[in-house]
């Protein structure tokens, strides 16, 4: 099993986040680390502070050298995936292609109507999703792209400089919706991401996502499988739980680190981790 780290930019102090992510950079237990895009903090005190996760995830690059990162995940309806592809291809040329792509269909009501964007229904967030997808990696691969949608149209449309990783950063699809969301993952996503819980509800999405690849000619064991892991009273407690997700077929534990953030966190957790691994 492989392990990352999260941490939500939510009700959080930048230094403590930052001394993190610098302390995780030199242990290589931890791949890839990650962030989320809300613009309100998350199952919690929505009025709290909240730092916005492309530029966080930005500044963390700079911080680093080894590690990988992104944001999980980001809605896709907060931001046309035009300039979604833009900032991405920008952000791997300036970290040196170590991005991994975030992207769900959206889900948070209180944040999008108060800004005045535009969430939809649940079957108009997936078809909005997987017309995205299509548009995304399209402005990712080819020199220009043209697509006419029912959310999205692009006319002879660019997107360069691309990316280093080739044919484009990894796409991580973020969500559990058996019929639409797990059937996106499986016609677009390298890598799919469990929000979280047991074992057996790991299980059995994983097996209806390798359901749709075998209907869409796809070889699941081309998508990494994911599961956040939520860090409990201590890093023994923590390694347990990734261990049973492990047991389950997650290959890699993602595991979100409790505030407020402090480095003195991820040496015993690594320890712990190492244990299981």
């Amino acid at each position: 099993m492989r392990f990352a780290f999260k941490t939500s930019p939510q009700n959080a102090i930048w230094d403590g986040m930052l001394a993190v992510w610098k302390a995780a950079d030199d242990i290589e237990l931890f791949e890839p680390g990650w962030t989320f895009d809300h613009f309100y903090p998350i199952f919690s005190d929505s009025t709290g502070p909240c730092l916005e996760g492309w530029v966080t995830l930005t500044a963390l690059a700079q911080a680093t050298r080894r590690l990988r990162l992104g944001t999980l995940v980001t809605g896709i309806h907060y931001r046309h995936p035009a300039l979604l592809a833009n900032m991405a291809t920008t952000l791997d040329i300036v970290c040196g292609g170590r991005l991994e792509i975030g992207i769900g269909a959206g889900w948070n009501e209180e944040e999008s109507g108060a800004y005045g964007i535009e969430l939809g229904s649940p079957r108009e967030r997936s078809d909005r999703f997987e017309e995205a997808c299509e548009v995304l990696i399209g402005l990712l691969t080819q020199e220009t792209t043209t697509f006419r949608g029912k959310h999205y149209e692009l006319i002879d449309a660019r997107c360069n400089p691309k990316a280093v990783q080739r044919p484009h950063p990894p796409i991580c699809v973020g969500g559990s919706g058996e019929r639409r969301t797990l059937r996106t993952a499986a016609r677009f996503a390298q890598h799919w991401n469990f929000v979280g819980g047991t074992p057996a509800e790991f299980a059995h999405k994983r097996d209806v996502l390798h359901q749709h690849c075998a209907d869409v000619g796809r070889d699941p064991g081309e998508i990494l499988l994911s599961t956040h892991v939520r860090f409990g009273t201590d890093s023994s407690e923590t390694a347990a739980a990734a261990a049973a997700l492990g047991d389950a077929g997650a290959d890699l534990a993602i595991i979100m680190l409790p505030t407020p953030y402090s480095p003195a966190v991820l040496e015993p957790l690594a320890e712990a981790l190492v244990q299981i691994g």
